[in-house]
């Protein structure tokens, strides 16, 4: 498989203006953060804000994952390749310990 045709197989595209939507959100609360700090805004009102944003990045990863696990992962397991299959669980693990350490 092509790397054309599988990113036309991802499917999170059918999504993709919404989580582009929730991006340019996520990008705007960031703005405001830079002019919180050029204004030099109290400091718990930046973390408070920083914290915001964080959360919605991880709320976004989310949906990303979920969409890895629900079509790439499963598609990989019902392909009857295993090595396909170990490949997309690799990912997914791989995946699932950075969120662990990000928290």
């Amino acid at each position: 498989m092509s790397a054309e045709t599988e990113h036309a197989t991802h499917r999170y595209v059918a999504d993709k203006d919404a989580l582009i939507r929730r991006l340019h959100r996520i990008e705007g609360q960031v703005r405001g953060i830079e002019r919180m700090i050029e204004e030099d805004r109290y400091c718990i009102d930046v973390l408070t804000q920083i914290s915001a944003v964080t959360t919605a990045l991880e709320s976004l990863a989310f949906v990303v994952l979920d969409d890895h696990v629900t079509h790439c992962v499963a598609g990989a397991l019902a392909s009857g390749n295993p090595a396909a299959a170990e490949e997309k669980s690799k990912e997914l693990l791989e995946a699932v310990h950075r969120f662990s350490r990000a928290r």
